[in-house]
């Protein structure tokens, strides 16, 4: 960086943005894994498959990130199986939950997530719970639709009657 204003200053102008430019990159990578960027993107464009291929070549976590990225990247790995068994995938955000992340709507979407996984289990209460943290931590109104889905789906969970005996009485 210092070499790029250096450039800049001695007049060099376009061999200073170069350099500047490629030390950002250098810096970028340094402190965000490439291969978490580039499963971010995937998933935003609903590429799940690209994105878990891209997850895969993190090995070990714990060592090929930085600290503040493991629940991110356990978050990342939950979305991608709440697609294919959602029942599997709760393990993964209850840990990127406890491992912690720094912006409140990942932490909404993981607790959205696990109020879904506790809906399907029937577990009504353990929702509810989620659901309120989930409006807690989504201080930007990023999930407001997803969460007022869920909660209209909750009230759905009350009218449903289950039927002994295997047979529908109409």
């Amino acid at each position: 960086m210092g070499a790029a204003v250096a450039l800049c200053a001695f007049g060099f102008w376009g061999w200073g943005i170069l350099v500047l430019f490629l030390g950002g990159i250098v810096l970028l990578t340094y402190f965000f894994n490439e291969n978490m960027i580039l499963a971010q993107w995937f998933l935003r464009k609903e590429k799940s498959e690209k994105a878990e291929e891209w997850l895969l070549k993190i090995t070990d976590y714990e060592k090929q990130l930085n600290k503040s990225q493991h629940g991110y990247y356990n978050l990342l790995i939950g979305l991608i199986e709440s697609r294919k068994s959602p029942m599997k995938s709760e393990k993964y955000f209850k840990k990127s939950l406890s491992l912690g992340m720094k912006m409140s709507h990942n932490t909404a979407l993981a607790k959205l997530s696990l109020a879904g996984i506790a809906m399907a289990k029937r577990n009504k209460r353990e929702a509810q719970m989620y659901l309120s943290e989930a409006t807690k931590d989504d201080k930007n109104k990023l999930l407001t639709e997803q969460i007022k889905m869920m909660k209209a789906q909750m009230g759905q969970m009350d009218k449903q009657q289950v039927v002994r005996g295997g047979y529908r009485h109409f």
